[in-house]
This record gives structure tokens, C-alpha cells and sequence, in this order.
């Protein structure tokens, strides 16, 4: 059974599952359990975007934590908690505020199993709100997950809708490596299909969610949707296009991008962050390196421009990438 649910409440349900099937998953946050002044009976704020309301009336205060505002005191005692035997959860607000939290993460959680010969485990996970799309100005709207995508030992996973958020937190959680699930903006209140009950979404696996012969196209978090309306848009006009949804930028489903660019010859990937040292970047390598024999045409890319995330709403419009961006693309490569 399935029913539709906004995405940021797929979280939080998939939070909930975790946390009542296993005593050492704990969740930390800033305002995930209301923040110390609210008063006392009132609901409280349940993170940046709601996603965790609910949960410190269930779990009580010693699983469901408010931290200081102090990233780096936040992943510094998530990553010890994780060493010790818990499983936490950090809600780290904006992906924006990874430079303050930095150390923990690329020093500590991404080599600990590897500095200790693989006889150690690190299951920390790293929720944290990307992407543009609310007019959050500079500092509030970046796509920051080519970072943690190049750090060897950090997996990074984005959905593109509810029900693969709700899968994919879950594998997260229960998962022995740190894990940074990206939640973007332009997703958390759009609903779709979730199933009901536990369950899980391999990381590392991407998933083909339209069919076609003549292009494909690649996406990741909110562009597989601008991918799927370009590609209804394009079968108008006789072109039938793939759309992968990489779900899993690290590790990346390499075998599935060469699937549909041997598919179809002609490959485009979209992507929500900077063009430089990007998804996109690397996606297009890795087609020239080992699929180089497959193509029939230049790998292109759809990105933001390199350039910060302006506040104005007309400029971030044209910052992001769009289906009409997609189909000019398309036709470029026919």
C-alpha cells in the first residue's frame, strides 16, 4: 500500500521507523526538539523546514536533541556518538554551513574505518537541506554535494521525490559508513507516492524512470523532474528520451549511466550546482573515458552558471536550469 505524502514529511516518517526499531539511532539538530525557550506544551519547531515535528513527543529528550548553534560542535559529537556504538542522525540546517562543520567530517567520519584497517564503523548521518529555489539568497541556496561526492569515505545520496527519500534515509541510517542524505528545497513539499511500512533503497544504485531511444537524459534531486518535463515535452516532437535518476552521487551507479548512453548514443546531464569540478563534470568524464566507443554525439551539460545564487526571484529563476534549457540542449545534439 502506498499513499501520497509531501516529502519532507516522508522524512520525518522514516525517521520515526528508525528510531522506534533501533534504540541506538538518535537524532541532533538545532530546534529538531523545539529549541530551550519554547514554552513547555507547545509543538515544537521540528528542524529547519518541520521535517522532525512530532519526534520529541514520541522518543523524549535524550534521543531527540537540541544542540548549540555550533555546527562544529554538533558533527564533533555526532561523530564521537557514532564511534561509540550509536547511530545518530545530524540535521545539519543548510548544506551552506558545511565550511563551519568541515573537520569533522573530512578528517574524522570520512577515515576512520580506513585509518583503523577496516575493523571500525562510523554510522553517522548527515541530513542537510540544498539547492536553490526559495529565494534564500547566496549563503542559504547552494548545491554543495560535489564536496562530500569527492571525499573518499563520505557517501552522498539526493532523492528526487518522497518515496525514494523515505528509502533512501532509511539504508542511510542503518548503514556502517557516514552518509550525507541531501534533501533539495524544491522537492521537500512536493508529494508523491510513499509505501507504507519499513523499507529500503540500495545506495549506489541509480534508477531508470522513463524509457526512450533516442537521448538520455541524467539527473539528480530536483533536475530528474525538469528532466521528466523536458523529455514530455521532447516526445511531442518525436524524440524519446531516458531519464536516470542517479539517486547515489558517491558511489555513483556507473554501470547505469553507460547503460542508457549505449542506449541511446546522446547523453545530457542536469545539474543544480556551479559547472566547474561538479556531478556534471564527472558524469561527462566518465562517458569520454569509458563509454567514449558509445557516443554519437558531445556529452552536454545543463548546470547553473558559475556564479553565486542571486536573491532576486527573476534571477534565481534563470539561475537554475529548466526544461526549456534541457530541450535547447537536445536539439543542439540532434
Amino acid at each position: 500500500m502506498s499513499r501520497e505524502l509531501p516529502t519532507a514529511f516522508a522524512i520525518g516518517e522514516a525517521l520515526r521507523i528508525a528510531l522506534a526499531g533501533d534504540p541506538d539511532v538518535i537524532l541532533m539538530g538545532e530546534d529538531v526538539a523545539g529549541g530551550g525557550t519554547r514554552p513547555a506544551g507547545t509543538d515544537e519547531a521540528g528542524g529547519i523546514l518541520g521535517a522532525t515535528r512530532g519526534l520529541i513527543k514520541e522518543f523524549g529528550p535524550e534521543r531527540i536533541l537540541d544542540t548549540p548553534i555550533s555546527e562544529m560542535a554538533l558533527l564533533g559529537a555526532a561523530v564521537g556518538a557514532a564511534a561509540t556504538g550509536m547511530r545518530p542522525v545530524v540535521e545539519l540546517m543548510f548544506m551552506d554551513f558545511l565550511g563551519v562543520c568541515f573537520d569533522p567530517l573530512l578528517n574524522q567520519a570520512a577515515k576512520f574505518r580506513y585509518m583503523f584497517g577496516g575493523k571500525a564503523r562510523l554510522p553517522l548521518t548527515v541530513r542537510t537541506v540544498t539547492g536553490a529555489g526559495m529565494h534564500a539568497a547566496a549563503q542559504h541556496s547552494q548545491s554543495l554535494y560535489w564536496i562530500t561526492s569527492g571525499i573518499p569515505g563520505l557517501k552522498t545520496v539526493i532523492p528526487s521525490n518522497a518515496g525514494d527519500a523515505k528509502g533512501l534515509l532509511l539504508s542511510a541510517i542503518r548503514c556502517d559508513d557516514p552518509v550525507i542524505f541531501c534533501e533539495p528545497k524544491q522537492i521537500l513539499f512536493l508529494s508523491s507516492e510513499v509505501p507504507e511500512g519499513d523499507y529500503e533503497i540500495p545506495i549506489g544504485k541509480a534508477n531508470l524512470v522513463r524509457q526512450g531511444g533516442d537521448v538520455s537524459l541524467v539527473g539528480m534531486g530536483a533536475t530528474v523532474n525538469i528532466a521528466l518535463q523536458a523529455a514530455s515535452q521532447l516526445a511531442q516532437e518525436g524524440i524519446q528520451a531516458d531519464v536516470l535518476d542517479l539517486r547515489s552521487l558517491q558511489p555513483l551507479d556507473e554501470e547505469a549511466i553507460l547503460t542508457t548512453l549505449g542506449k541511446t548514443g546522446r547523453l545530457i546531464v542536469i545539474d543544480e550546482a556551479t559547472p566547474r569540478c561538479g556531478i556534471a563534470s564527472d558524469v561527462a568524464a566518465l562517458c569520454v573515458d569509458k563509454g567514449f566507443d558509445l557516443l554519437n554525439a558531445p556529452v552536454k551539460r545543463v548546470t547553473a552558471p558559475f556564479s553565486p545564487v542571486p536573491f532576486s526571484r527573476v534571477l534565481e529563476e534563470a539561475y537554475l536550469p529548466t526544461p526549456q534549457k534541457v530541450i535547447d540542449a537536445v536539439h543542439e545534439l540532434f
